[in-house]
């Protein structure tokens, strides 16, 4: 028997890197995935992977910063699942801009995706999940959520920031209505959005300000997710979850 089993769990970006292997980990915990994502052809391979391996696994394109395409999803995941008992909300972007480089385009655009799409996860999926006995919402921030990095990417890091605020907030409003609400802030993780990166200067930079000497996996912060979305977290709201190699620890 899985964690998960009879659970339907949501994942947002799931088509690569974080929410790939966070859909394969809650799949193999037991439950049913909606994966959902922009990148149709990689996310509809991911799902027949999953549904190769036995089991319950749908793809659905989704725009995180559109609230049509959140009622279509969650909608979705009831009507061929049963039911919602797992929000992760994984879909991201961000850029190495400065404050004078970002357009306002480019900061509203991170904006709408990294926070207004967190904000309208929880909203639109609110009742599906006050209906679980499960409850459990999981925002994946960074660890740019808490503190300045390399002075660049503003907007990512508005973003991320405000995403560990209101993941408090939620959990505070919900805390008596059964549902769960904690952030993941993961570190440096190898995930193919790096793959430029490897062997340059940034990639040792990375790899010396991670006091563990190596980046993270999408696996490590996909076991994370399982922790929190299972009854062993149930006792766990509002947390910040840093997995980061002790990054933020100097």
């Amino acid at each position: 028997m899985g964690r998960l089993d009879d659970r339907v769990a949501l994942v947002t970006g799931a088509a690569s890197g974080i929410g790939e292997a966070t859909a394969w980990r809650l799949a193999a915990e037991g439950a049913a995935v909606l994966l959902t994502d922009i990148a149709v052809d990689a996310g509809e391979a991911v799902a027949e992977g999953l549904r190769d391996s036995g089991a319950r696994a749908l793809f659905a394109r989704h725009d995180v910063a559109g609230e049509a395409d959140w009622d279509t999803v969650c909608t979705l995941a009831v009507e061929q699942f049963g039911g919602l008992d797992i929000l992760v909300n994984n879909a991201g972007m961000g850029d190495l801009a400065t404050i004078e480089e970002t357009t306002l385009k480019d900061w509203q655009h991170t904006i709408d995706v990294d926070q207004t799409g967190v904000f309208l996860g929880m909203r639109t999926a609110a009742p599906y999940l006050k209906a679980s006995s499960h409850a459990s919402v999981i925002n994946i921030s960074s660890i740019f959520g808490t503190s300045g990095g390399f002075g660049t990417s503003p907007a990512y890091h508005a973003a991320k920031g405000a995403v560990r605020t209101l993941t408090k907030n939620a959990a505070l409003h919900w805390a008596t209505d059964g549902i769960r609400v904690n952030s993941i802030h993961p570190g440096f993780i190898d995930t193919p959005i790096l793959d430029a990166a490897r062997g340059t200067p940034f990639w040792t930079t990375m790899t010396d300000l991670t006091p563990m000497g190596r980046l993270g996996r999408p696996a490590e912060i996909a076991a994370g997710v399982a922790y929190l979305a299972s009854d062993d977290a149930s006792f766990v709201t509002g947390l910040e979850l840093y997995i980061d190699g002790g990054y933020l620890a100097r």
